[in-house]
């Protein structure tokens, strides 16, 4: 993600882990209680992984601020910055767009169902889906005529 202050300065901050999830089916789920550090991760997550986003527009909370102790020992919060996501999409005051809009409703609440979480399921069924048809095509065996494809006929 990138810290870009008002004088046009930017600070680059990237993580290289050790992958064990890198292959793994992932959304994110983010509604308008979505705000500062999960909105830059979506963000990140989107711009580098391509990972969906599900649910409502986020928050918009991507400023960074510092904390000035005053001599009263009161304290002073000053914007210094803004976070951009890797692509450098600004979330303060926009917050996120969903990839796929799917509201919760009160009576959805009443009634105890969550249709966020039942479209991200479907769709990470899905990822899931064409990942394993994908496998199953590259692990075929082309076949001749008269071949068994590597199976033996009895």
């Amino acid at each position: 993600v990138i810290e870009h202050f008002r004088e046009g300065d930017d600070r680059t901050f990237n993580t290289d882990g050790n992958g064990a999830l890198q292959d793994m089916p992932v959304v994110v789920l983010m509604n308008e209680g979505s705000a500062s550090a999960s909105e830059i991760t979506a963000g990140a997550l989107r711009d580098l992984r391509g990972i969906k986003l599900i649910g409502t527009k986020s928050f918009g909370k991507g400023s960074v601020q510092e904390l000035h102790r005053l001599h009263d020992d009161s304290e002073l919060k000053i914007t210094i910055a803004e976070w951009l996501t890797p692509k450098r999409t600004s979330i303060e005051k926009n917050g996120l767009k969903p990839d796929t809009e799917v509201s919760l409703s009160d009576d959805d609440v009443k009634n105890q169902r969550d249709p966020q979480l039942l479209k991200a399921t479907e769709m990470l069924q899905a990822e899931i889906n064409a990942k394993n048809a994908k496998t199953v095509t590259n692990n075929s065996i082309p076949t001749g005529e008269g071949s068994t494809g590597g199976i033996e006929q009895q």
